[in-house]
This record gives C-alpha cells, structure tokens and sequence, in this order.
C-alpha cells in the first residue's frame, strides 16, 4: 500500500510539465495571429482623424471669439458685408481697429450715420433706434469738429441741416438723448442761440454756419435730416 502511494505522486508530477508548456504556446500563437490581422494603413488613419478634430476645434474657438471681441450693434451685423476700418493707438495699451459698416462714418470710438431723407425728431431717434444706435452724442469738440467737417464737404451744397440728439423738455433744460448731462462748456450754439422759445425744444446743425458753433434750436416737428451715432466695432 505504501510503495503505490509512492508512485502514484511520482507519477502526478512526472505529467504535467509538457502540458504547462504547450499551453503559453499556443496562447503566443494566438496573440501573433490577432496582431497580424491589424491593416498597416490604420495608424495614419487614426492620425489624420485626430488632426482634422484638431482643425474644427480651433475653427470652432475663432468663430467664437470673433462675435466676443467685436461688439457690433446685432442691427448692424445683419444687414451689412463690407466694413471700413481706421487704426486707434491707445498710450500705453497697444492699438486696434476700429471698424463701421458701409455707408457709416468712423471717428475715435463711435460710427456715424449721416441720413439723406427728413423727417420728425422723435422719428429721426426712432430711424436710429431701428439700426442699433441713437441721435449723435457730442461729447468733445473734437467730436463737433470732425461732425461739422463731414457736414460742410458733403452737405454744404444740399441745404440740409441734421438732428443731433440733444432736446428740452422745458426751456433751458437740456439733455442728450442717452441721458448724459448737458454740459455749457461743450455746447456749440450759433450766435444769438438757444432762443429759448417754448416752441423750439430740439436741436439741429445748421449747415450753413462758417465755424464749430453752429447748433440751432428748431421746432421737434420740422423735418431735417439726422446723425446716427453706435460704437464701432473693435478688432
């Protein structure tokens, strides 16, 4: 009984190692096989995938940064393809462009729209409202400067005189169409204006003057032309 114990683990030892070896064998074959399969052309698939992902990301950044940066009034964009652009260097703070669509005016921050048909001063604010921008701000003399400019190279001839966005709802109290206080020291009356008369509450350019003071009061409802004003889109 002993010695068939004896042979019996003998034995069990004995047979098992040419199983363990055929075995990783077989596994190795295997795995050649499935490696084998792979075409050579994949790996310069998968490149040119992961860089045409590339490509639309950044695609997709700039398109979204460009809105971001200009803020073109959205009454503006929709209608316009063409814009002008001028180069404003700030001290200190580098440059940028400064654009208006076709058919504006740019000077410094703003865009100027200056109008050929005539019409009410509520109407002509209403005209301006409707393209994303208002009755003109004059905030410095250079502002009144570049306006009057514009006036006597190309209006002069044509008699017309244009709405600015100041007006009183009493006489003497005037204000700006954004609301900005009236400030005497930037004001550019013609001589012998305002009149203060009751019946002339808002104000014009007149066309005809031969320097920078050339604000008139007029009645709200004489048609004149106008100048709109936005903020330029900066690039």
């Amino acid at each position: 009984m002993e010695a068939e114990i004896t042979y019996a683990e003998v034995k069990f030892k004995n047979a098992s190692p040419t199983e363990e070896v055929e075995v990783p064998q077989k596994k190795q074959q295997q795995h050649e096989q499935h490696t084998q399969t792979c075409p050579p052309w994949l790996p310069w698939l998968i490149s040119l995938l992961l860089l045409l992902v590339c490509v639309a990301l950044v695609v997709v950044l700039l398109v979204t940064h460009v809105p971001q940066s200009c803020d073109k009034p959205a009454a503006l964009q929709g209608n316009h393809t063409e814009w002008h652009c001028i180069l404003a260097v700030h001290q200190g703070k580098g440059r940028d462009l400064k654009c208006c669509p076709e058919g504006w005016r740019p000077f410094q921050e703003s865009c100027y729209y200056f109008s050929d048909n005539q019409m009410p001063w509520d109407k002509s604010q209403q005209n301006c409202s409707g393209m994303g921008s208002q009755l003109v701000v004059i905030n410095t003399k250079a502002e009144q400067d570049f306006l009057y400019k514009e006036i006597q190279m190309k209006y002069q001839q044509k008699g017309k005189d244009f709405y600015i966005g100041l007006r009183a709802q009493k006489v003497g109290q005037w204000r700006w169409a954004d609301q900005t206080p009236y400030n005497e020291s930037a004001a550019f009356w013609r001589s012998g204006e305002p009149s203060n008369d009751p019946n002339e509450l808002c104000v014009v350019i007149h066309h005809k003057t031969e320097n920078l003071q050339n604000w008139n009061d007029v009645p709200c409802t004489t048609h004149s032309s106008r100048i709109c004003e936005t903020a330029a889109a900066t690039l």
